[in-house]
């Protein structure tokens, strides 16, 4: 296959890197920045849903979510990857990328805005709203996750495609940092607008009635950088490599990528008969062919990858709890609920784990 490629894979392969590529990966990168927003913002509110839904007259803490619910809040939304990611990659083979693509964002825009109108009579209906919501959040984030790695990967030349690649990835990084952003700025304008004393002080009185629109502000903000792409999305011809390949179309894919490319390409529609009529070049997932050729790379990669997730998506979503534990964040008792925000999504100060360190070591030679 690789010494009969058609000429309009061959030219992505060695086309030297131009503007589509940046914005290739801007507007996959949005998909992956977007992701990781909407999957750990939630952890950021956990605390404040808390104090509102679950609050208890004349307890000497603040309300806490009950473990099943916190559970339910903070995973449901993985779940619906999980089912998010089979289901989409399957229609993304079966309907073409593009199409895919823009069916995910509609979808995660419509649940993240849905996520923070979330209703109920009481506090279990709430919840049980907010994760039906977060559940098609995570399905639709499922679609987009592998697409968007896909999409960028089949625009990509060999030279820079690992480069491209982990630069989509990196955003991820961006949309975790964004989520904490946002919430300092929203916890600051409500702190400010409504004063409140600490839960020690008064209990009742420290989570202002205000602070419910806290974190529906927090998690509706998602639904702002995936609309801000979606024509953008809409405006990215389907990639070569599934028009030419999957579709079978090698005139439609030379005529995008030329304009792409600003070059002028050859379809080889007999060329691409001959290929695809070989029977090495035709074989199922889970076919022997398949697994010959590539099970072990598909292997090595799925498992290596399941057990980086365990630890970054375990990390990022209960690294609050951790910090609770261990003192680096102040005891909820000392603070109102919308300050509490504040600190979740500022973290602990950066002198507090020095603190703790000289203790530490007497302790380790001690014992």
């Amino acid at each position: 296959m690789a010494r009969e490629q058609l000429q309009v894979l061959n030219a992505l392969d060695v086309a030297k890197t131009q503007l589509y590529h940046f914005t290739a990966i801007i507007i996959a990168g949005m998909g992956f920045f977007t992701d990781a927003y909407d999957l750990f913002s939630i952890s950021l509110v956990t605390k404040l849903l808390g104090r509102i839904y679950y609050f208890k007259e004349g307890s000497a803490k603040p309300g806490t979510l009950p473990p099943n619910v916190q559970s339910s809040v903070t995973g449901v939304a993985l779940v619906g990857t999980l089912v998010g990611q089979l289901f989409f990659g399957w229609l993304g083979d079966k309907m073409g990328r593009k199409k895919v693509y823009g069916i995910t964002l509609i979808l995660m825009v419509l649940c993240s805005v849905a996520s923070g109108l979330s209703f109920g009579k009481s506090a279990e209906g709430v919840m049980a709203t907010l994760c039906f919501f977060r559940f098609w959040l995570g399905f639709g984030i499922g679609g987009d996750y592998p697409l968007s790695a896909t999409i960028m990967s089949e625009y990509a030349n060999k030279k820079t495609r690992g480069s491209f690649i982990a630069a989509v990835f990196a955003m991820q990084g961006f949309g975790i940092l964004t989520s904490g952003i946002v919430a300092l700025i929203v916890s600051t304008a409500f702190d400010h607008a409504y004063k409140a004393p600490p839960y020690s002080v008064n209990a009742a009185a420290s989570t202002v009635p205000q602070a419910d629109y806290i974190w529906r502000i927090i998690l509706m903000f998602g639904a702002l950088p995936a609309a801000l792409t979606y024509y953008w999305r809409m405006k990215m011809p389907e990639t070569a490599r599934y028009t030419a390949l999957v579709a079978k179309n090698a005139k439609q894919a030379a005529q995008d990528m030329a304009k792409v490319l600003n070059v002028e390409l050859d379809p080889e529609e007999g060329k691409l008969e001959k290929l695809t009529e070989e029977p090495s070049n035709s074989f199922g997932l889970f076919s022997r062919q398949f697994l010959k050729r590539h099970g072990l790379h598909l292997l090595g990669t799925t498992s290596t990858w399941f057990l980086l997730d365990i630890a970054f998506y375990s990390q990022n979503l209960f690294q609050k709890d951790i910090f609770s534990a261990i003192g680096w964040i102040p005891k909820p008792a000392t603070m109102n609920a919308v300050h509490e925000v504040y600190r979740v999504a500022k973290g602990p100060d950066p002198y507090r784990p020095l603190q703790h360190r000289p203790r530490l070591l007497v302790h380790r030679l001690l014992h």
